[in-house]
């Protein structure tokens, strides 16, 4: 699909909001990065119906031979944007690859002096050594900055940069371990390489490190107040429990069980990259279904993107917007074989589990899918974001209620409490009785009555 066709079944699919979005941030498009048209006129239309709908529209930075034409039109979408008085935001994911790019000088070294790579990732990405890419550091410096110096020598703001930095970079997951023990030079750096625990410490540091360096600071030291974050890094409780596509589950490797899901340690990493908003990812991931032994089809789903959800929204700072990453339909399918077993996540489940992470104190969110289901995806996603505005003094100052994800397919309770009042939501799985849900709240407690599809304002003040 070109740009325009994107565009066009975003509009088309979408209405304006009934509640205005005031100073909440937008809702953010994976298509709606470029702007189809190069006529300021229709730019400027376009910028004003996105608007209308809560949406923005992001402009992507280009490196090679695209960089001084990617320049040119960022810079004239930002102009539109800041006189219509918009946020300004900058899809940044092609400047930051590539640390690791095949050259003998990044790779690991084998006892014998043999050069070699980590293919366990992606084919045609060799990861090399943790401790051999620091001199790649200005090249990918000078990249990000070549674009946030110009914005700034154009007296023009960036608001928001966004990136999907993943298969580069060192990494303790797949053969990762395994690789950096068979080099030379790691051993020779960390001594203590054969504790998970510390190898993942040192690798977590230096790519913390290369994203600050590289990327953050490029941006932060021309526009402190920008909002600068990356796809699956947000704060978190020492866990993870998703795997990305290119990550695979190894059961040799250090995890805890939860039912058949291998829940990872995790870095608390986000500090030491500076990034200044969370990115958590909330994916119907195929491999999620088997994992669990819940009656409702639907809880093998919400359940483990309500543990993600839950878990970034209890371990970030209130201040620190949370900007999540969402998809519907089924991700990664393994292979052309149906799977009877593995039903879909229902549309009306996933529409739920956007309503309890708004509840649990996220901000908004990323869409992402194929350009091809953009029809399908748009709707829950925009649908519950701009119902969601009704809401927006408890959006915007509630404090969530409770992080809690029952380990049985029962009720789900999440809330936002302003003052005495508390906006609750309740959804019912296959085990939940029809009585009402007792919540605690600070030293009280609230009755919360079944309302299929529906939020509840409570009051404190009455109490079970």
């Amino acid at each position: 699909m070109t740009r325009q066709e994107i565009v066009d079944v975003v509009l088309r699919e979408t209405r304006p909001l009934a509640h205005p979005r005031g100073e909440r941030l937008p809702l953010y498009i994976w298509g709606l990065r470029g702007a189809p048209s190069r006529d300021d006129v229709e730019t400027e239309e376009l910028l004003k119906q996105l608007d209308a709908r809560g949406m923005a529209l992001l402009a992507p930075w280009q490196i090679g031979k695209s960089q001084a034409a990617s320049l040119e039109e960022a810079l004239r979408l930002a102009r539109l944007q800041a006189k219509l008085g918009l946020s300004v935001g900058v899809d940044a994911i092609r400047p930051v690859y590539m640390f690791y790019n095949g050259d003998p000088s990044t790779a690991h070294v084998a006892a014998d002096g043999t050069p070699f790579f980590d293919l366990s990732f992606q084919e045609k990405k060799q990861i090399g050594c943790p401790f051999s890419v620091k001199h790649r550091y200005s090249a990918i410096r000078e990249q990000v900055a070549f674009f946030s110096h110009a914005y700034k020598q154009a007296g023009l703001p960036i608001d928001f940069v966004f990136s999907d930095w993943e298969v580069d970079g060192p990494m303790e997951w797949n053969d990762g371990w395994a690789n950096a023990k068979r080099c030379a030079r790691c051993r020779e750096r960390l001594p203590s390489i054969d504790d998970f625990a510390a190898f993942q410490k040192a690798v977590r540091e230096i790519r913390s490190e290369m994203q600050r360096e590289c990327y953050v600071r490029p941006i932060l030291e021309h526009f402190p107040n920008a909002l600068v974050g990356n796809y699956g890094v947000y704060p978190n409780d020492g866990w993870r429990y998703w795997y990305d596509w290119f990550e695979k589950c190894d059961p040799a490797l250090p995890c805890r069980m939860d039912q058949r899901e291998p829940e990872r340690p995790w870095m608390q990493e986000f500090p030491e990259t500076g990034y200044t908003f969370a990115m958590p990812v909330m994916y119907t991931w195929y491999r999620t279904f088997d994992w669990y032994d819940f009656s409702d089809p639907d809880y093998h789903w919400f359940y483990n993107m309500l543990k993600v959800a839950s878990n970034a929204a209890a371990s970030t700072a209130p201040r620190t917007p949370i900007v999540s990453f969402v998809h519907h339909t089924l991700t990664r399918h393994p292979t052309e074989v149906e799977e009877p077993h593995v039903k879909p996540m229902s549309l009306a489940a996933y529409r739920e589990l956007l309503w309890h992470s708004l509840l649990r104190g996220h901000d908004t969110f990323f869409l992402w899918c194929p350009n091809d289901q953009i029809a399908h995806e748009i709707h829950p996603v925009h649908e519950v974001w701009a119902a969601a505005l009704e809401f927006a003094d408890f959006l915007n100052d509630g404090e969530p209620v409770t992080c809690a994800v029952p380990r049985q397919d029962v009720s789900v309770v999440s809330g936002l409490r302003l003052g005495t009042r508390v906006l609750v939501r309740r959804t019912d799985f296959a085990g939940a009785s029809d009585g009402p849900v007792v919540l605690a709240v600070g030293n009280r407690t609230i009755s919360i009555p079944k309302r299929p599809s529906q939020c509840q304002v409570l009051d404190l003040a009455k109490r079970v």
